[in-house]
């Protein structure tokens, strides 16, 4: 199963619940993270800016996206605004598109307001592990 998983969720999971249980899905290939440069680059930023900088949990983080482990990576997304309110959240749905996903996993109102896009639903933590958990059963 493919993922976009908005930096708010990555935030979010060094601090446990659903978050965190959704990263590990990825840590253990259970999902393929996909990502782009843009994405990339705001998931160090944001994260540095929370002082998570010198965790040891973001430095290996950062060394899984270096290897590539278990994600799908684009290097070009097509032009999609969609999200006029936030048009950085447009990064998200952009690398969506490209790696043809299943999901958008977000707390971020601009994105869930939306629901689906295409065929890519944008769900919250908790109705991710609901979907996933009734999928693997």
């Amino acid at each position: 199963m493919r993922v976009v998983i908005d930096t708010n969720i990555f935030v979010s999971s060094f601090f446990g619940g659903n978050p965190e249980k959704i990263i590990s899905l990825w840590k253990n290939g259970k999902i393929i993270l996909c990502l782009s440069k843009e994405i990339i680059e705001e998931y160090a930023e944001v994260l540095s800016r929370f002082g998570l900088k010198h965790q040891r949990e973001l430095k290996e983080l950062l060394n899984l996206f270096s290897k590539r482990f278990n994600m799908f990576f684009i290097s070009s997304t097509p032009t999609i605004k969609i999200i006029k309110s936030d048009p950085s959240d447009n990064k998200f749905i952009k690398c969506a598109v490209s790696c043809n996903v299943n999901f958008i996993i977000t707390g971020d109102m601009h994105l869930k307001i939306l629901k689906q896009y295409k065929n890519i639903k944008i769900i919250n933590p908790e109705n991710f592990m609901a979907v996933f958990n009734r999928q693997t059963l």
